[in-house]
């Protein structure tokens, strides 16, 4: 367990590494001068000099890379050209926001997915399968921005339960923060939670028809233990895996819920900062989003045996 936990960590900072290298060539080759952003519409040869000189934009592109590097492993990002602030802390500010966001949406699809989908298997045939086939074909059609306006157009306006935007800490006002996070989180994790209800309901059904299930309902064990205890754990696998791949897509999806809700997470920052072509700021905002891709999937290889101890990661026997 531990040399593949090592091996699975010595690969994720050659894959951070290697993504690091796109990621910072990629944003150069985007059309437009940062330069020319920062200098305005009466900008001076001089002035434009100026500028690329304090950026460090007249050296090549492997000096600069290396000088981000040297400076990012010492939890330096570089300053924003648009605010002059560090990235640090702009990141700082906005990562929290993005990571409640995130994981208010995560429980809500976690919950209402493998409910609904351990409602659908056991009930096939029946018209509680019927209604969870089709709230989750509803969740993955639906437009994330089409949601997010008539959850706010309904919950916010018309019946004024629900804050419509903005963000309060939790830790200032936790009501007012739930009353301005719910909504986001609904429009952010209602098409994670179709595809986690599909997916446990295709593995229960398995599970469910298992020789193991059979002889655990032959010894006279209750449903609920069945079902809880055996076919859902065994399931929980397959879930584990798609909620893995899922939660990438649930970083991106960030961006639009983020905009629509204005909320001064990841989502604003990354929009800011492509408009202006703020490079350190772009760098370092994608560079998190891949780390935390990379983490996810290695926590992914850790939960599977937690779940199920059978599984030997890395071929150990």
């Amino acid at each position: 367990m531990t040399k593949y936990l090592l091996t699975r960590l010595r690969q994720s900072l050659i894959t951070l590494f290697l993504v690091s290298v796109v990621v910072f060539a990629g944003i150069r080759a985007l059309p437009g001068d940062p330069a020319l952003a920062l200098a305005g519409e009466e900008r001076s040869p001089e002035a434009l000099a100026a500028i690329r000189e304090a950026y460090g934009l007249n050296d090549n592109i492997v000096v600069q890379y290396v000088r981000f590097i040297g400076h990012a492993l010492t939890g330096d990002l570089g300053s924003s050209s648009r605010t002059g602030l560090p990235v640090a802390e702009a990141i700082g500010q906005a990562l929290p926001v993005t990571l409640e966001l995130a994981a208010l949406s995560l429980l809500f699809a976690v919950v209402l997915g493998i409910g609904a989908g351990v409602v659908a298997a056991v009930r096939r045939g029946k018209p509680e399968e019927w209604i969870a086939n089709g709230i989750a074909l509803i969740g993955l059609s639906i437009p994330t921005f089409w949601l997010g306006i008539v959850l706010v157009l309904g919950f916010a306006i018309a019946v004024p339960v629900f804050a419509a935007s903005g963000y309060v800490p939790f830790g200032t006002d936790p009501v007012d923060n739930l009353r301005r996070m719910v909504l986001p989180a609904i429009v952010l994790g209602s098409g994670l939670a179709a595809v986690v209800m599909r997916q446990t309901r295709a593995a229960m059904l398995d599970s469910l028809s298992a020789d193991y299930v059979r002889t655990a309902r032959a010894k006279g064990l209750s449903k609920r233990s069945v079902i809880g205890g055996h076919a859902l754990r065994n399931s929980l696998v397959t879930v584990v895996t798609v909620l893995g791949l899922q939660l990438g897509q649930l970083i991106s999806g960030a961006v639009v819920t983020e905009q629509i809700f204005v909320l001064p997470g990841f989502g604003k920052l990354t929009i800011d900062a492509v408009f202006t072509r703020d490079y350190a700021t772009l760098q370092a905002v994608v560079l998190c989003t891949s780390a935390a891709y990379i983490l996810i999937n290695l926590l992914v290889d850790v939960v599977y045996s937690v779940i199920d101890p059978r599984i030997r990661l890395g071929g150990a026997r």
